[in-house]
């Protein structure tokens, strides 16, 4: 692997510890997408615990299937400033789910008479366990590393940080009252068990932190990756209702506002996308490795 432009070899790089732990994470989310997102109607034998009904499997598949390409597009981009909103991001996902692991241990196979099922348990509590304490430790050393950040080119539109703006708290607010208040599954689109809902608010605050970060970074030169994480999220959980329609309480209000919310998804994903090609790539190739 080459870096493309030799001036920007004083620049902050991700370490090597920082690169194993995103590995880890990809390799946990290609697993969960399949188990979930493809899978979706078979948890009881392929995943950690039985997710009912599919469409919940489906929600999280797809969290797994944007979160897979959000580590290994932040892995092309060395430049720490480049792939830190993506780390930082997954950090507060798997510290969530962690602690929505430990609160419901009992609903996981580690007893199943499946052993996929069982295998995907243990699996499960040593990543969420090695996962997050390994990023909470490393990443002190990540901020030390040596080197400088890139100078912030194009700061992001008014249009941009208005919608990131809105999105990002629905979904903290959202994500905030699956995790403490149970009555919030009352209102939720389709049936949720605590483990689920817990599971789903670890995903809905993991993006609104990374939403934030990306109007803090203030950058559509850093902002190319989130951007299509964001794309694949809105679609794959568009496809998701799609596949599960008879599942969603059309009745409820909150269905409305939740597919409302996922077209907004993809459709500020794409728009963001859109925007960042029409400016300058200068900062993105000097960064990335073939």
């Amino acid at each position: 692997m080459v870096v493309h432009n030799a001036q920007v070899e004083d620049h902050c790089y991700v370490i090597r510890p920082t690169d194993w732990l995103l590995i880890a994470f990809a390799a946990l989310t290609a697993l969960a997408t399949l188990s979930l997102y493809v899978l979706a109607t078979m948890t009881e034998q392929t995943f950690a615990w039985t997710v009912d009904p599919p469409l919940s499997a489906a929600f999280l598949g797809g969290g797994y299937a944007a979160g897979f390409l959000l580590v290994v597009l932040s892995r092309r981009r060395r430049v720490w400033a480049y792939a830190r909103i993506g780390y930082l991001t997954v950090l507060v996902f798997t510290v969530i789910t962690l602690a929505a692991t430990i609160l419901h241990i009992d609903r996981f196979h580690f007893g199943s008479p499946q052993v996929s099922a069982q295998a995907a348990a243990w699996i499960w509590l040593v990543v969420y366990i090695v996962v997050p304490v390994g990023m909470v430790v490393v990443l002190p050393l990540q901020m030390r590393a040596p080197g400088t950040h890139p100078a912030r080119g194009r700061p992001i539109d008014l249009w941009l940080r208005v919608a990131l703006t809105v999105q990002g708290l629905v979904m903290f607010t959202a994500g905030v009252g699956l995790f403490f208040f149970p009555a919030a599954r009352t209102v939720w689109p389709w049936e949720l068990t605590p483990l689920t809902a817990r599971t789903i608010a670890a995903w809905l605050i993991a993006l609104a932190v990374a939403a934030a970060l990306a109007l803090a970074e203030n950058d559509l030169d850093r902002l190319d990756v989130p951007a299509a994480t964001y794309a694949t999220l809105g679609l794959t959980q568009i496809a998701a209702v799609v596949r599960f329609a008879e599942q969603i309480d059309w009745q409820r209000p909150s269905a409305w506002i939740y597919v409302a919310m996922v077209v907004s998804v993809l459709a500020v994903g794409l728009a963001g996308l859109l925007r960042i090609r029409q400016t300058t790539g200068r900062r993105r190739r000097s960064t990335t490795i073939d």
